[in-house]
């Protein structure tokens, strides 16, 4: 197919055929389904699948991150017609990836979300499917830990944030993306000492055993020290990958609810992510888009990269536990 074929496509998120494909309909047209895969329920034969959770009454600033998977899968309708820049797998044309759709929760039984979400979770995996899911606030990944640690153990987390999402939560039943991260550590969801957070840059009194690469050193590390380090620190483990985006800098992501300046540029994001192929990734998560607050669709275009890096991180690794064979 060629770019010229645009004319005659529409709706690839519903009419395509299989799986596996690269999408040349028009960006600014059709159903936004992620990367322009089918859109299904239906896990048989799926290598990765995408969805969304559209929760963000977990902030403690500014909400609209609800908003957030819409806004990525409409970002990402600019990518699906190439490979993927840079990498030797390409998720779209040699493994069968699809759109799970959005979770269905109650907004207003806020109680019952952090069990909808891991069973949520919990289903694509016990079918033997990769999941990674676009957010919603930081609070998300905390259940979605917990389903994760049910299938692999605990999981080396990779944390790209402005926080540390370390502060106390000792009865452990606080909704606030703010808490997550130590309820994942105390409840030994994540193998803390193999773990890391990259970006940080404010500050937290709360203890945590998680190894930090903080903003100013990440800078001048430089981004392949970065994924160095990071790969030294995770080695071989079963490893979970959770991007809040304020982890760049609000200059190339100013719509997310707590914006943090001094962060990553896109650049450097991007080359650390590539350097990371080879880690054994289980799965991972983008977090905290908020298209409000950004008019010039940035941020969501940013997490839509993002998300398909950690697709292409995930498909690297299963092409190597399948001994190179998509």
């Amino acid at each position: 197919m060629a770019l010229n074929d645009a004319r005659d496509l529409v709706d690839d998120a519903f009419t395509r055929e299989g799986h596996r494909g690269q999408s040349y309909e028009n960006a600014f047209a059709g159903a936004t389904s992620f990367m322009r895969r089918s859109y299904t329920k239906d896990l048989t034969g799926v290598d990765l699948a995408i969805t969304g959770i559209p929760f963000d009454q977990a902030v403690t600033h500014r909400p609209g991150a609800r908003f957030g998977p819409r806004a990525i899968r409409e970002a990402s309708s600019l990518q699906p017609c190439d490979p993927p820049f840079g990498w030797d797998v390409n998720p779209l044309t040699d493994f069968d990836m699809i759109d799970y759709g959005d979770m269905a929760f109650d907004y207003a039984r806020v109680q019952d979300f952090p069990g909808t979400l891991e069973a949520h979770i919990k289903a694509i995996l016990d079918r033997d499917v990769g999941v990674i899911s676009l957010g919603g606030d930081h609070y998300i990944s905390y259940p979605i830990l917990r389903a994760f640690a049910a299938r692999f153990g605990p999981v080396s987390l990779i944390q790209f944030d402005a926080h540390t999402d370390t502060w106390v939560d000792d009865d452990l039943e606080r909704v606030d993306h703010g808490t997550g991260m130590y309820k994942a550590m105390k409840l030994g969801l994540i193998d803390a000492e193999h773990s890391v957070q990259v970006g940080i840059r404010t500050n937290n009194p709360a203890h945590s055993r998680i190894p930090v690469i903080e903003a100013p050193e990440a800078h001048l590390m430089g981004p392949h020290a970065v994924a160095a380090r990071i790969k030294e620190i995770v080695g071989d483990r079963p490893a979970y990958l959770s991007f809040d985006i304020d982890g760049l800098d609000p200059a190339f992501a100013p719509g997310t609810g707590t914006p943090v300046w001094g962060g990553m540029s896109s650049v450097e994001a991007g080359i650390i992510l590539r350097d990371l192929a080879g880690i054994n990734l289980v799965g991972g998560d983008v977090v905290e888009v908020a298209p409000a607050y950004d008019t010039t669709g940035a941020t969501a275009i940013a997490g839509a990269h993002i998300a398909f890096e950690i697709a292409c991180l995930y498909c690297h690794n299963l092409a190597e536990r399948r001994g190179g064979a998509a």
